[in-house]
């Protein structure tokens, strides 16, 4: 698996990417913070906690407001393995899903440590941050999709009747690889789903995000990154759910006024299809972020996923600077995720500058080790 030659980058093509890597993570986890505290909630419980409107502001979730669930911390080593498996090309192996996987398996550490283990000097930066060690509600199939050394694959995967949307909302930075060719950002994004969620449901919709994601951060509209998604899962078998999914949140939008109800008819039984299909209509109907995000949250389905998936989709359309600053005040990890977001940028866009098979940076390769 490999990826084309971009483009040289210009100061200002630079600063546009940064903008919006730093607005997909930080939109994935905002979503997910204002979602998290009433996942699992009824529309009839939120508006009874809430008042009549819903939720609209961040609530208190795991003790404190603006915390943030599993989805955020693997988002995040999602964008860890990316880095790493970019600089362990240096060495000649190359092959994403496998940096991805060891990943995710150091998020799996996170979930059954005390804290971090300075004893593995790979571990990495991202993996001794002692606040990701908070267990936040991981689901069955995270854990034991992650619970050996054994990879998932596309001819083997992991729990293969899975349809949920955790691996979806993991895979928002395999869009932001805008360097690649779209079909092997839809390759990777499924190749590394199949780690936890075997189902095609499952994996084709993280590829469909990925690749939506991709082509927003190359500067399309929505609905034209919609468009290609469509036209990028026509051939792979089993993507009749999600094209038809995406395809029902185009319609929805010239349905009327946005309604909860049209929000829970696009989650249906809660499938990646679903949720992928509901940020995607509230991305595209929402008078601004905060309204598309409310939108995301205030319904019978699955809050914390519908607006992680949103908010990624908002943040790689608009940047950062679009995200409500309020709620970034409070959000969980914000300076890690701000972090991680830059030496992401760097990576991408002054890579061969950081490390290369004559030489690296040391400090680099002590915070994304080879190994």
């Amino acid at each position: 698996m490999g990826a084309t030659a971009g483009a040289v980058w210009g100061r200002a093509e630079q600063q546009d990417f940064r903008s919006r890597v730093r607005g997909t993570l930080l939109g994935v986890a905002v979503g997910d913070a204002l979602g998290a505290p009433v996942d699992g909630l009824g529309l009839a419980e939120i508006r009874e906690e809430y008042g009549a409107e819903g939720l609209l502001d961040l609530g208190r979730g795991y003790g404190r407001r603006g915390a943030v669930s599993h989805l955020t911390q693997l988002t995040l080593f999602s964008v860890d393995g990316l880095i790493r498996a970019q600089v362990r090309r240096d060495t000649g192996a190359w092959h994403p899903p496998t940096d991805l996987h060891r990943a995710y398996r150091r998020w799996a550490a996170t979930q059954r440590d005390w804290g971090p283990d300075e004893r593995r000097k790979d571990d990495g930066w991202l993996a001794r941050e002692e606040w990701l060690y908070a267990r936040r509600d991981p689901t069955r199939a995270l854990l034991l999709g992650l619970g050996d050394d054994t990879m998932g694959t596309l001819d083997v995967p992991k729990n293969p009747g899975e349809t949920g949307p955790e691996a979806a909302a993991r895979s928002a930075p395999f869009g932001l690889l805008v360097g690649w060719e779209p079909q092997l950002v839809v390759q990777l994004a499924v190749e590394c789903a199949a780690q936890t969620h075997g189902g095609p449901v499952a994996y084709l919709s993280a590829g469909a995000y990925a690749v939506i994601v991709h082509a927003l951060a190359c500067g399309e509209s929505l609905d034209g990154a919609v468009q290609r998604a469509l036209a990028l899962l026509a051939p792979r078998p089993g993507h009749e759910p999600v094209s038809e999914g995406l395809q029902h949140a185009l319609g929805a939008v010239r349905q009327g006024i946005p309604t909860p109800a049209r929000v829970e008819e696009l989650i249906g039984d809660g499938t990646a299809a679903g949720l992928v299909s509901a940020a995607v209509y509230c991305a595209l109907v929402g008078e601004d972020v905060r309204q598309g995000l409310c939108l995301a949250v205030n319904h019978d389905g699955p809050s914390a996923a519908a607006a992680a998936l949103t908010g990624g989709l908002l943040g790689a359309l608009h940047g950062e600077t679009a995200l409500p600053p309020a709620w970034l005040a409070e959000l969980e990890g914000r300076p890690t995720l701000l972090e991680l977001a830059d030496d992401f940028a760097m990576e991408m866009t002054q890579g061969p500058a950081l490390h290369g098979p004559a030489g690296a940076s040391p400090g680099w390769l002590a915070r994304y080790p080879r190994a």
